[in-house]
Parts: structure tokens; C-alpha cells; sequence
């Protein structure tokens, strides 16, 4: 009796040992632990082989997995193809975009777009994901990307939308105090960013009280009065308690990059997402020109 090997019995496989947990796996894919623990059970026992097994810390392929598992990710790929040339060559301005973006740039940039958007486009939904991991383009984990970094990938069509300028915070609240105040700075392994050897170099001897690499909880501390903070002008200018002390020099600018896989960019309701987050961004006079 000839045994067949389904794609889904494969991306159960792919996911669990990308997680390491049965948990972690049925996220992914939208399933319940016990449902992932089955479902591994019944394809290992139809199939007659041991692809993960069970260690204190995770789930870990088995020799027979690791082979397995470069077969699963090149069928994965093509799929992944396919889906992006049919997508491709959608040519009806409806349905779902998935946008991803940093925290900090979704409420002050997607959104104002995707109202402006719907005037025109009602059909078009939106997915919104502010996530400060870089989501995948060529895994369709997002079909558009903002982002204030390169993409990297052949695959990935990328330019440049603009660039804003950085500054040197504090509350209101606090500099009315007239006391020295301490640094939220990023942790050691940013410490070679031009804006963090920027604000150490204005204030040599002030204290730190925060390291943080998330943008959002810079941000919270300079509202909070927690001490001086290197903030994005984009956010920062709109927000009422906050004082700019020290403007950055434009070399210092950061650089906004929206990107899209190159067999997605002609779709027409992918464009027309596109042309309403660039169209905002012009509008917007915190951002200038690349």
C-alpha cells in the first residue's frame, strides 16, 4: 500500500520544529496544542518514521527530519511562489492587505493613509501589524513593509519614501524642576548608533536610568519624565508634554523604506495601498524628501 505525504502533515512538521514547541506550532497555524500533538502522532505513525523528538527544552529533528525538512522548505517556497504569481495577477481592487510596520509609524502614518484609502477604495481591508520583528515579505507573513532599515533579498522591490530627522527630548513636567536629569539610552549592543553616541556626548557625565531597544518605551520614559530621551521628531513633535532641547544634525537622519515582494507590486489593490501610505508620507511635512 502506497503511503501519501500531505503538504499540511509537512508544515506541521515545519512549524514545530521552527518553534520548538507544540504550543508555539499551533499559533502559527491557527490550531489548538492537543490538535498539533495529534496530528504529529498520526503522521509519524502513518509514515512509519520519527521526524521530532521530545528533549527538555523543545522539540528536535531527528537525523530523518533534518532530510525531511529540506524537502518540506523547498515545497514550501514553491507554494509560496504560486500563491504570489496568482495574487499577481489579481487585478480587482478589493480584498486584504496585510501591512506591517514599526509601532511608532503605524498610528501617525498607516492609518491616517488607510482612511484616506477607503474614500476611493471602500472594497480594500486593511491588516494592520505593528510588530518590531521584521516580518517576512517572501513568506507572505506581510504583503507590504515600512520600515526605517534596508530590506534585504533579491526578491524584495525597495526604495526609499523619505526621511526624518531625530531630536533630544524631556517633559515639560520635569525640566520645570530645573534638576539634572539622566539618560534613556539603548542598550550596549546599539550603543554604536550615531544618536546614542549623540546623547552621551552632550551630557558626558549625566547618569542613565533606562536602556531599551524599543523605540515605544523611549518614548513612554520621555512622556513620563524620566529623563532625557533621542526621539523620532515624527512622534515626538506631535506630542504636547514634550520639549525638543537639541535638534540632530541631517546626518543623523533615518531613512524610511517601503518594500513589497517583487511578483506582488503590480497587484492593483497592493498598489494602491502603496500609493496611499507614499501619498501620506509627502503630505506630512516631518518627513522630507530622499
Amino acid at each position: 500500500m502506497t503511503v501519501r505525504m500531505d503538504w499540511d502533515d509537512l508544515k506541521i512538521v515545519l512549524a514545530i520544529s521552527r518553534e520548538g514547541t507544540l504550543t508555539g506550532a499551533a499559533r502559527v497555524l491557527g490550531l489548538t496544542q492537543p490538535t498539533m500533538g495529534r496530528r504529529l502522532a498520526a503522521f509519524e505513525e502513518r509514515m512509519g518514521a520519527r521526524l521530532l523528538q521530545r528533549m527538555p527544552s523543545g522539540y528536535v529533528l531527528t537525523p530523518l527530519g533534518e532530510s525531511v525538512l529540506v524537502h518540506a522548505e523547498r515545497i514550501e517556497a514553491e507554494v509560496q511562489a504560486a500563491e504570489r504569481a496568482m495574487l499577481g495577477r489579481d487585478v480587482a481592487l478589493a480584498g486584504t492587505v496585510r501591512v506591517t510596520t514599526v509601532d511608532l509609524l503605524a498610528p501617525t502614518i498607516v492609518v491616517p493613509a488607510i482612511r484616506t484609502l477607503r474614500a476611493s477604495h471602500p472594497g480594500i481591508c486593511v491588516e494592520l501589524v505593528p510588530d518590531t520583528r521584521l516580518l517576512s515579505l517572501s513568506k507572505r507573513e506581510a504583503d507590504i513593509a515600512l520600515r526605517p532599515s534596508r530590506f534585504r533579498g533579491n526578491e524584495i522591490h525597495a526604495r526609499c519614501v523619505g526621511r526624518f530627522s531625530l531630536g533630544i527630548y524631556a517633559s515639560r513636567s520635569v525640566l520645570a524642576k530645573r534638576e539634572p536629569l539622566p539618560l534613556v539610552t539603548t542598550l550596549e549592543d546599539q550603543a554604536n548608533l550615531p544618536e546614542t553616541a549623540w546623547l552621551r556626548e552632550l551630557y558626558p557625565d549625566a547618569p542613565v536610568a533606562l536602556q531599551s531597544n524599543d523605540r515605544h518605551v523611549h518614548f513612554q520614559a520621555a512622556v513620563s519624565g524620566l529623563g532625557l530621551v533621542v526621539l523620532s521628531r515624527v512622534n515626538a513633535d506631535r506630542e504636547p508634554e514634550l520639549v525638543l532641547l537639541h535638534e540632530a544634525d541631517p546626518s543623523t537622519d533615518r531613512e524610511l523604506w517601503l518594500g513589497v515582494h517583487a511578483d506582488l507590486r503590480h497587484t492593483p489593490r497592493i498598489r494602491a495601498v502603496i500609493d496611499a501610505i507614499a501619498a501620506e508620507l509627502a503630505s506630512q511635512k516631518a518627513f522630507r524628501a530622499s
